[in-house]
Formats: C-alpha cells, sequence, structure tokens
C-alpha cells in the first residue's frame, strides 16, 4: 500500500520573523514584570509578623508634662475564632466590606474594575477597590500613603497572605485589628465598649451597626452621632438582603429593633478633649499597626481644676445646667477644655461643637474697631435712647446713664453705646475686625455690636488671645505629638509664624479697658488676688447664655453657661457663675507663673484736664440749682 507523504510547508520569511519578534517581546515583557515584581517585593515586610502581633495596638496618651492620661486600644481577651461567631456577625461584615471575599485570592478584579470605572465618572477618587485582606495587610504592614508602588505591594501581600492562610484565619486577624471608633480596636473591643457583651451574643442589629462603623468611624460614631449610625446601619442590613443573607420579614425586624449604645463608662475630666483630638489623630496616622505614645497639648492638672470648677459653680435649679470652658496658651496650645458638665451622661462637646450667642463678650471687638477709626477710651458718648429701623436696644439695668467715656461704657456693657459707636463707624468695619479675630461669617445686622450671632467657646478663647500674646494671633492645637512606643516620630506640631493682628498701641489701649471691665465693671468676681486679669461678661437675651471670655499673661479662656435646651436662667449673668468659674481656673493656672503685668495706655493730659472740666461744671450746675432753690 502506497505511503502517502505530507507535502512540507516552509512558512514565509515573514512569519518566521514575526513569530521570533513576537517571542522575543513576550520573553522580554515577562522578564520586565519579574523584575518589577521583585523590585516591589524586596522590601515587602515579613507576613510572620501577623504571629507576633497578638494583641491590637495600645494608645498611650500623655499631656504636655507626660503625665499619663488615657490608653487606648488594646483588649486583654484573645479574638474569637470565625466559627463561633454567630454568622450574621461574619455577613454584616463582609456584605459592606468585601461580599466576594471567600471567592477571590486576595484581589478582587470585579472590585477594581468597578471602582475604577466609578472614579472616573466622579473625577475622583470616591471607591477603593481593595478586598478585605488588602485592608489587612495595609493595616499591618504597609504604609498609609496613597502611591501606585505601595498598591501594587498591598495586592502583592494580600495574594501571598492567602496562599499562607486560610480564609477564616483572614478574617479573624482582620477582625482583630479593625478600628471601630471610640478608641476600640478589634471586634472584641467594639463589642464591649458599645454593648457590654462579647461578640458571640451580637444581636443581627447590633452586628450590622459595628459592620457600618469600619466606613468612616468618627462619621458614625453611634455615642456622639445615633442618628447617623442607625442610617448607616439600616444601609448596612439594605445590602445583606440584597445579597440573600435574610429574607423580607428578617429585614424588617431588625430595621426596627431597639439597638441601645453604652454611655462612656469613664468620666474621666480628659475625655472631651481626647474626643477632640481623635479624628486629627486617625488623619494623621492612620490605623495604627503597633503602639503609639500621643501627647496633648494639655496640662492635666489644670484640666482637672477646670472640670472640678464647671462642676461645683452649676446650679441647675437655677437653670445653670451645663457649662463649657476652653483655656489656650499663648502658642495657640488647648491647655484645658471641658465640653459639659459629664462626657458619662453627654458626649457632645459644647466647646467645640455648639455655637451660642456670645452677648457682650463681643463688645471687645466693636471698641477695637472704634480705636481703629480713630476713637479712644477717653472718647465721650452718650447713653440714651437709640432707634435703628424700629429696633430699639436696651441696657441691662433699663436705664440711661448720659454721657460717659467708651471705657467706662465697656466697663459697664452699656448697649446703647456699643450700637451707637457701631452706627457710627460701619457695621462692616465690626465684621472686618471680627474676622480678623477668627469669629467669621457674620452678618452686619443692627444687633451685630450685641454679640447676637452664634460663636464656640473655642472661637472666642482665640478672639481674645491676641490680647495675652502681645497681640499675635497663632493656630489653635491640641495634638502636640505622635510617635511609636518606640520613639520613632510620626508627626510633631511646629507653630508656623503667627500673625500679628494687633498694634502695640491698640494692645495697650485694649488691655486698658478689658482690666477696668474687671476692677470696676461687671466682671468683679473674674478677679485672681494678686494678679492683673482682663475680660468682659456677656449675657443674652432672658440670660439664656452666660460667658464671660478673659485673659492674662500668656492665658486665654472663654467660660460658657447655660442650658442644652435654650432654656431661660433665673438671674445667672456672665457676671456671676462664669466670671466665678473663670477666676477659679485662672488662679490655678497662674499659680507657679511669675507676677506680670498687662501693659496699658496711660490717660492722657487732655482727657484727665477734660473730666475735671466737666466735673466743675457739674458743681457748678449744682450750685446754681441750690441757689435757685434758696431764692424761690
Amino acid at each position: 500500500m502506497p505511503v502517502m507523504r505530507i507535502p512540507e510547508i516552509t512558512p514565509p520569511a515573514w512569519l518566521k520573523t514575526a513569530l521570533l519578534g513576537g517571542a522575543a517581546c513576550a520573553y522580554a515583557t515577562g522578564m520586565a514584570v519579574l523584575g518589577v515584581f521583585a523590585h516591589l517585593s524586596g522590601d515587602l515586610p515579613d507576613p510572620a509578623q501577623l504571629w507576633e502581633q497578638s494583641r491590637p495596638p495600645s494608645i498611650q496618651i500623655i499631656d504636655r508634662q507626660g503625665r499619663d492620661i488615657a490608653v487606648r486600644g488594646a483588649h486583654a481577651q484573645a479574638p474569637i475564632p470565625v466559627a463561633e461567631l454567630p454568622p450574621h456577625v461574619r455577613q454584616a461584615v463582609l456584605a459592606t466590606e468585601d461580599r466576594r471575599f471567600y471567592s477571590h485570592s486576595g484581589v478582587d478584579p470585579y472590585s477594581l474594575a468597578r471602582a475604577t470605572v466609578r472614579n472616573l465618572q466622579a473625577g475622583r477618587v470616591v471607591e477603593g477597590g481593595s478586598t478585605l485582606t488588602q485592608q489587612l495587610t495595609k493595616n499591618v504592614f504597609l504604609t498609609p500613603e496613597q502611591t501606585l508602588t505601595r498598591k501594587a505591594q498591598e495586592m502583592m501581600m494580600a495574594v501571598h497572605l492567602e496562599r499562607l492562610l486560610s480564609k477564616d484565619e483572614v478574617l479573624r486577624l482582620y477582625l482583630s485589628r479593625v478600628y471601630f471608633g471610640g478608641g476600640a480596636w478589634g471586634l472584641e473591643a467594639a463589642s464591649d465598649l458599645y454593648f457590654g457583651r462579647p461578640p458571640t451574643e451580637l444581636s443581627l442589629s447590633e452586628a450590622a451597626m459595628l459592620a457600618g462603623l469600619l466606613k468612616a468611624p468618627s462619621a458614625y460614631y453611634p455615642v456622639e452621632s445615633p442618628d447617623k449610625a442607625a442610617r448607616r446601619m439600616r444601609t448596612v442590613l439594605g445590602a445583606m438582603h440584597r445579597q440573600g443573607l435574610m429574607d423580607a420579614a428578617a429585614l424588617q425586624a431588625a430595621r426596627v429593633a431597639d439597638v441601645s449604645v453604652l454611655r462612656p463608662r469613664t468620666n474621666d475630666p480628659a475625655e472631651y478633649m481626647i474626643d477632640y483630638i481623635w479624628p486629627e489623630l486617625e488623619r494623621l496616622a492612620g490605623v495604627p499597626s503597633q503602639d503609639m505614645v500621643v501627647q496633648l497639648s494639655m496640662d492635666l492638672e489644670l484640666q482637672r481644676a477646670a472640670h472640678a470648677a464647671v462642676g461645683a459653680h452649676l446650679d441647675p435649679e437655677r437653670g445653670a445646667s451645663q457649662g463649657a470652658l476652653v483655656l489656650l496658651d499663648d502658642r495657640g496650645g488647648v491647655l484645658a477644655m471641658v465640653g459639659g458638665r459629664s462626657f458619662r451622661d453627654s458626649q457632645f462637646n459644647r466647646a467645640t461643637q455648639m455655637q451660642r450667642q456670645p452677648g457682650s463678650s463681643f463688645k471687645p471687638v466693636v471698641y477695637l474697631a472704634a480705636l481703629r477709626a480713630g476713637l479712644t477710651p477717653w472718647t465721650l458718648r452718650t447713653d440714651a435712647p437709640i432707634e435703628i429701623d424700629g429696633w430699639s436696644p436696651e441696657n441691662f439695668s433699663d436705664d440711661f446713664a448720659g454721657e460717659m467715656r467708651l471705657e467706662d461704657a465697656l466697663a459697664r456693657s452699656i448697649n446703647t453705646v456699643a450700637v451707637s459707636v457701631t452706627e457710627e463707624i460701619g457695621r462692616d468695619a465690626v465684621v472686618d475686625t471680627a474676622a480678623v479675630l477668627g469669629i467669621d461669617g457674620l452678618e452686619p445686622f443692627a444687633s451685630l455690636p450685641l454679640g447676637a450671632q452664634g460663636a464656640s467657646v473655642l472661637t472666642m478663647a482665640r478672639a481674645y488671645l491676641p490680647l495675652a500674646s502681645g497681640g499675635t494671633l497663632p493656630e489653635t492645637h491640641a495634638l502636640q505629638s505622635v510617635a511609636t512606643a518606640t520613639g520613632m516620630p510620626i508627626f510633631d506640631y511646629v507653630a508656623s509664624e503667627p500673625e500679628r493682628v494687633l498694634s502695640a498701641d491698640e494692645l495697650r489701649l485694649m488691655n486698658r479697658m478689658l482690666v477696668r471691665a474687671v476692677e470696676r465693671g461687671t466682671g468683679g468676681r473674674a478677679r485672681v488676688a494678686g494678679r492683673e486679669v482682663a475680660g468682659k461678661t456677656g449675657t443674652t437675651n432672658d440670660n439664656r447664655d452666660a460667658w464671660f471670655v478673659g485673659y492674662a499673661p500668656g492665658l486665654s479662656m472663654a467660660v460658657w453657661v447655660g442650658d442644652d435646651d435654650n432654656a431661660a436662667m433665673d438671674g445667672v449673668t456672665g457676671g456671676t457663675i462664669p466670671a466665678e468659674i473663670f477666676s477659679d481656673v485662672m488662679s490655678a493656672a497662674l499659680a507657679d507663673q511669675p507676677v506680670t503685668a498687662l501693659p496699658q495706655a496711660a490717660e492722657p493730659d487732655w482727657a484727665r484736664q477734660q473730666v475735671e472740666f466737666r466735673s466743675l461744671l457739674e458743681r457748678l450746675a449744682a450750685a446754681n440749682a441750690q441757689a435757685d432753690g434758696a431764692g424761690g
């Protein structure tokens, strides 16, 4: 039988060249990719670190002197194995953080593609596309920098981890290190903090609330923002329902279930301050992967004195049920902050989150603007009825004292003079001066000089700071430094050159006026024995807000007293409880400081002669009246 021969086919030269070229390109590309991966993996950390870190990181918080304030983060209990958790705890986390967790190999191409499309549509980064494993590697091993190199390392490490560990081991590690807000790292710490029991006893709704915190712990913090936390919880429950993890009946029951979050168990005087710095700490340090030491600008002893003074002087029977205080040093550091009577009862920080009318404590802004317009403390103006567009301001005493110096009008808190001076120099001049001192967003209403627009306690303390610091206005800060427990610095506050907002002459003139407001005016109870202090009272309509804002050399303080419901107080003015609190705290702050006077302007000869001349005229008028009476 003949054998069939298959003819040889000789490929054309161009095809040989193309095949050889393609093979060469593929080889070169492969070698380049291997080179890139070798370079990126060169400084990858050892995964054995996972087993060396048997607990979440601990954050030690200290004051400016290095004294211990608090410790956050670490939890004594070992992480609970995933198999021992209720299924809905695992499902709630994965439904919102990584729904394909059990099917991908550490990196999810679908999530990356979806995130890329959404980011391109939005024109900015709105979604990350990271898997839960990638988040774990970022939090434990890598820096929080947003670079392509770090992202590539994150992906490589995630794939590597999933080859070494089971899915449940990865999830267990993630749940033991992720941040849930309130200083709680790990599921065990969060469950104990918010609900007072272990994760094995969490309800479906409670699990959904905790899972919802992972997106933005500060924004959804349930103690401070319960409504936002509840809405986020319902979002997580909805995601679980859409993914087939519960039926409609279970969804409805979980949405309406009562979720009670525990109040903080501590009533430490520093808690308001710790809450205040925490978002900034998260921004600077990210989710810590090792123990850290955080130093605040706070002075622990002054913080305790401030907390004690507020608690001692508040008088709920007269309606003064809440108070707030901020004490600043001349570099803008927050020495003490009191956000309310009790952190355990209310975590709302009235020193920073509340805006209330400052009343007459705003008037120094008016008189500074007047000085800049050419008036002086000795300029004469008349306390008399005034009407502006149908509005007639009244004095606290309901009477009028006639002609007086501006320094006396400020010391006695005369409303009519403050209003008439504002109309004379222009309301915009007062708005501009307020902005220079950090009180922004004011409108030029007729009631502007009476402090009828809201400001925070921190804002008012800073507005007076140039008077205490020699005319400069530094930025306020509460976070001094952040470092690892081994001493490697992460952040150090470096003050920029403060802006000079007061001239030397303006400083001496304002000091004269505000020292008189304490020594001869409404702020008498703010006096500090053996020291020279200055400041101004403020009381709003119906005694709803009472303030004392004042200063001494190197220190500025604002004190507010009132009621959360804005109810009227019974006889509480800025010259009573707030001034007394100021005196107590300032006395403690100045106790170890050298005695220093505030530079003040001396009364000029023409002003003294003016007073003598007016006194002579008054005596002549009295004598004439007596003579007329005798003649009649």
